[in-house]
């Protein structure tokens, strides 16, 4: 995230004196920067310009030697007398370890209260005999820089003559103590990660005047050389270009000699890559993070004596190794794009560096380093993204240049370098420029100014469409009768299309919806209407959305709790036993899985649902009834196909294609339910969740819909193959299979970790829904005349199914059947080998009358008839 410092914002564009991070915030809200947070100054407390006025060595027992020091601080002295070991004059007595100051030199003190980075509270404290009250504080205490070696000499830092009185504020005088603003820049709009960027957006908020820092007239010089001749040679040899584009189309050289080695950054700049968030280093390294952070152009110094032209941009050779500025060494790929020099004459033999992400070890800048080759080049944004996230590295160029660089900034950049290190370094810039430019002008957009107004809903007049759009930096061309006249500023902004040149800064401006968008952005999202459509009678919920969420709540209120699970599955299958020739295992799997171990699409929903049961029960729920609606992927009978292009709207043979090339994914609903269905009490002790349950929460769902499910005998993975249930919907066409229920299979739980004799349901709710009954389910009046209760005992074959002597029983029970049910199956001797009794409770009732005893013995009569004729049934004596 970008850091705006108010100071470094001012020298762009007008920022008036009194404004706040939160005024910065709010002004780059209206232009659509989003604020991330306000930062606090890095030292809080009286921090203050001190004088010294003694220096006593004293020896201690332990070798060291440290420094008492009385201390003028002006306002802030102690006075004689207050019982702080006093001196003649009114000063603070402070101990000092470093000894690189003398008596007269003015210093940084950090007063008690005050609090340096890290958090690091000072505070009065007595030490090596004396009483320390107050901090004289280094570059690295006060989050300036790295060097520890002594404290700050104001003298040395700043000039003899800008030296303050004792007393000043050091917070203002240092830059200490100022906010700053922290924001997050949306990828289209890279250039924000520049100085030049925000300060062009806070003028677009404010009107303020903007200074473009990136145009050569408003270099020092007022121009940036050409090239010559003689110019550090380079070279690009990118034979396998991503996507057809060539990984780097500039490169500008620059060299500057003599540069003093031990050179110090000035501390405004220091100041400011603090602020920025950056780690102050050395001259070279500070001087190219500056003019990053101020223009948005990465840039790299190398020790010229280290590198031997020409300098060759190229592919990796697979397996090849680089040692990167971070001391680590890394295997490159073939796609990265390399920085290679040429020693020996081999030409790009040696790897400098992994373009635009980071730098090698053996040609950094160093201690010892007096000739610099300064780089600055444009590559391309998909190789630099590619290679940031191959090698985990997300550096500051990088980041700037994955989200695109402007085109026109290298030649401007090296030249703020060059002058940098001959001002601050005492360098000399060598006449000998390179710069391989290969770059195009950005594509021209025709663009009819009425689109921001209809796109919008804002009633803009041209003129100002014209205007924002040359606000933003675009040369806007008129079109008139297959002519083109040049940008006017206004001149005959009548009618017509127009032709828009993007700038250079702006990649992401490449078609008129992108221009729209910036009309509106710049016009104010606050002028845009909050509409709320009306929401038309007759367009709610479909019937099917309606069913849904009625299967859901039934379930729910059946005790069982809804879960979503990621569709993402691997190896389940075999946990759950499905055999190898099963339609479940043949998945699709995804070309970017988020995980290596789930690569593929789910085939029911019991693949993902047994796991979220599993990670519950392995957090303790040992009562457990989850259910989850959800689709499956279903991939058998896909045809694959190329995708059509965006140009136009595909025919109808190239949606027929797309559409075979989606698999089918109905919509199933499952349940898992294990550990006690019903708790201990003081009623007695409660119920495991058995086979029954997961039938019945099956039944109650297809019933919420209007259909029945008649449920049989099966076998089917993952269920236990004597305890599985297939569940089947009867149709005008015969008999269709939606599911199955049951207890689990041992192995099965064993492998998912789940309780013993765990069940589960599994329904194709698009199949149930289907067979659902066209016309809504009308409720039967309820009957005012008593009921009538009827039982009958029937005895079968023993492998003739339950449920179709239930069947049998409710279709001899007619109409008058207000509810017919199982309760008693009985075997033994008496019926005989190879015979079971089974005994029906049946509730009869008629709408209109009372029944009579010769009503309802005819209604046995005929059950025990009907029964007889279908499953072989008789009357059990």
């Amino acid at each position: 995230m970008p850091y705006v410092p108010l100071t470094w914002l001012a020298e762009h564009t007008d920022v008036p004196a009194a404004t706040t991070a939160a005024d910065l915030a709010a002004a780059l809200v209206k232009v659509g920067l989003e604020p991330e947070r306000i930062v606090p100054p890095a030292v809080t407390g009286p921090l203050v310009v001190g004088r010294v006025l003694s220096i006593s060595k004293e020896e201690q027992k332990n070798g060291k030697t440290i420094n008492y020091c009385r201390v003028d601080v002006g306002e802030h002295n102690d006075a004689p007398g207050t019982g702080k070991e006093p001196a003649d004059v009114p000063s603070r007595g402070i101990i000092c370890g470093a000894h690189n100051f003398a008596e007269g030199d003015h210093v940084v003190v950090a007063l008690p209260g005050a609090v340096l980075p890290g958090p690091f509270p000072i505070a009065s404290r007595k030490t090596y005999g004396h009483i320390s009250d107050g901090m004289i504080s280094s570059a690295r205490e006060l989050g300036l820089g790295e060097d520890h070696s002594g404290i700050i000499v104001l003298e040395e830092l700043l000039g003899a003559e800008r030296v303050p009185a004792p007393g000043t504020d050091a917070l203002a005088l240092l830059g200490l103590g100022q906010e700053v603003l922290e924001i997050n820049v949306t990828p289209d709009r890279g250039y924000c990660f520049s100085m030049r960027g925000v300060a062009r957006e806070y003028a677009h908020a404010t009107g303020a005047p903007f200074t473009d820092p990136g145009l050569p007239e408003n270099l020092p010089g007022g121009t940036v050389p050409a090239p010559t001749p003689d110019g550090f040679p380079v070279e690009v040899d990118d034979t396998a270009p991503l996507n057809g584009q060539v990984g780097c189309d500039r490169f500008v050289t620059r060299v500057v000699r003599g540069v003093d080695p031990v050179a110090a950054s000035p501390a405004w700049m220091t100041e400011r890559l603090v602020q920025a968030g950056m780690r102050p280093i050395s001259l070279a390294v500070d001087v190219t993070n500056y003019v990053m952070l101020d223009l948005g152009q990465p840039l790299h110094a190398y020790d010229l004596a280290t590198v031997s032209g020409p300098i060759v941009v190229r592919r990796a050779v697979a397996g090849e190794r680089l040692t990167t500025l971070d001391d680590v060494e890394r295997t490159l790929d073939a796609e990265d794009l390399l920085i290679t020099d040429s020693p020996d004459g081999a030409r790009g033999s040696r790897v400098l560096g992994l373009a635009g992400v980071m730098g090698g070890a053996d040609t950094e800048v160093s201690g010892a380093t007096t000739d610099i080759l300064v780089e600055a080049a444009h590559f391309d944004p998909v190789s630099i993204a590619r290679t940031a996230r191959r090698h985990r590295l997300p550096t500051e160029a990088a980041k700037r240049f994955e989200r695109g660089v402007d085109t026109a900034l290298q030649a401007v950049a090296a030249q703020r370098v060059v002058d940098l290190l001959v001002e601050h370094g005492g360098g000399t810039a060598d006449p000998a420029v390179s710069d391989l430019d290969t770059t195009a002008a950005p594509t021209p957009i025709e663009f009819d100014p009425a689109q921001a107004p209809r796109l919008v809903g804002v009633d803009y007049p041209r003129e100002q469409v014209l205007d924002l759009l040359r606000q933003i930096g675009c040369a806007v061309t008129m079109v008139a009768d297959g002519l083109t006249t040049a940008d006017d500023d206004g001149a005959d902004d009548a009618a017509g299309t127009v032709t828009v040149n993007p700038p250079t800064w702006r990649p992401d401006l490449v078609g008129p919806a992108h221009l729209v968008e910036e009309v509106a952005r710049l016009a104010g999202y606050d002028a845009i209407p909050s509409v709320l459509p009306p929401a038309p009678a007759g367009r709610g919920l479909t019937v099917a959305q309606r069913q849904r969420r009625d299967v859901a709540r039934t379930l729910a209120e059946q005790g069982l709790t809804q879960v979503l699970s990621y569709p993402f599955i691997g190896d389940v299958h075999d946990k759950m036993g499905l055999p190898a020739d099963d339609v479940r295992r043949r998945t699709l799997r995804l070309v970017n899985p988020i995980a290596d171990d789930t690569p593929a699409l789910r085939t029911s929903l019991l693949d993902t649902l047994l796991e979220t049961a599993r990670r519950n029960v392995g957090r303790g729920a040992t009562e457990l009834a989850l259910f989850e609606i959800g689709l499956v992927t279903r991939p058998d009978g896909m045809v694959a196909t190329g995708g059509p292009g965006v140009d136009r709207r595909p025919g109808g043979a190239e949606l027929a294609a797309l559409h075979a090339a989606v698999p089918a994914q109905p919509r199933h609903v499952a349940g898992v339910l294990a550990g006690q269905r019903g708790p201990d009490g003081v009623w007695g002790a409660g119920r495991p969740s058995d086979w029954a349950d997961a039938v019945e929460a099956a039944r109650q769902a297809a019933c919420t819909v209007g259909v029945a499910l008649t449920v049989r005998s099966g076998a089917a993975a993952p269920w236990h193959p004597g305890r599985c249930a297939e569940l089947v919907v009867r149709t005008g066409g015969g008999e269709q299979l939606v599911g199955h229920a049951g207890e689990l299979h041992p192995k099965v739980c064993e492998a998912l970790e789940l309780p013993p004799r765990t069940v589960a349901f599994e329904l194709d709710l698009d199949a149930v829904l289907a067979a659902s009954p066209a016309d809504p389910v009308q409720v039967a009046p309820v009957s005012t005349f008593p009921l009538a209760k009827e039982d009958v005992a029937l005895v079968v074959d023993a492998a003739v199914l339950a449920a179709d002597v239930l069947a049998a029983v409710r279709e001899g029970a007619g109409e008058l059947a207000e509810e017919v049910r199982l309760f008693d199956v009985f075997t033994g001797e008496q019926l005989g080998a190879g015979k079971k009794s089974l005994a029906f409770a049946l509730r009869l009732r008629a709408a209109d009358r009372t029944l009579t005893a010769e009503e309802t013995a005819a209604v046995r009569d005929r059950i025990v008839q009907v029964a007889g004729a279908r499953v072989g049934a008789e009357l059990r004596s």
